[in-house]
């Protein structure tokens, strides 16, 4: 399992026009499902994620985690972070989880998410455009 973890002033998702999740401060999850995960390697992202210090102290130093802060979590489906780019021009998606297996592992990290801080989700497996004020910037790529 693997996700892009950005530090947001704010972000939503949208389908279709219509907001189907927002937040304010907090972290933009963008997360990738591999046909070999399963629901205790969801758990330890998730735990990783909440405990992860990305955000400021008093001294400007990266020692806060988003709970700390009172932030909430962005949680979005993105299967193209599993993609293979080693070889050509074209990614390969042959490690992705199945669409039943990552709908599956998508909805157990939200719930469980949803369980320890405000969480906010975008729709597995439809179109969504999502928008962001990165803060920082801060990003990283954090894999079980």
């Amino acid at each position: 399992m693997k996700a892009l973890i950005q530090r947001v002033k704010h972000a939503k998702v949208e389908v279709s026009d219509e907001v189907t999740g927002q937040i304010d401060q907090g972290i933009l999850i963008l997360l990738g499902v591999e046909k070999t995960d399963t629901p205790e390697l969801a758990d330890k992202l998730l735990q990783k994620i909440l405990k992860y210090r990305i955000f400021n102290d008093e001294d400007g130093k990266m020692n806060l985690n988003v709970n700390q802060v009172g932030g909430s979590l962005l949680v979005v489906s993105q299967f193209t972070l599993v993609a293979d780019t080693q070889k050509g021009t074209r990614p390969g998606f042959s490690k992705g989880a199945s669409p039943q297996l990552g709908g599956e592992l998508y909805d157990h990290f939200c719930r469980q998410s949803a369980k320890e801080i405000h969480t906010q989700t975008g729709r597995f497996g439809a179109d969504m455009q999502v928008s962001l004020l990165n803060d920082g910037p801060v990003t990283f790529w954090l894999e079980v």
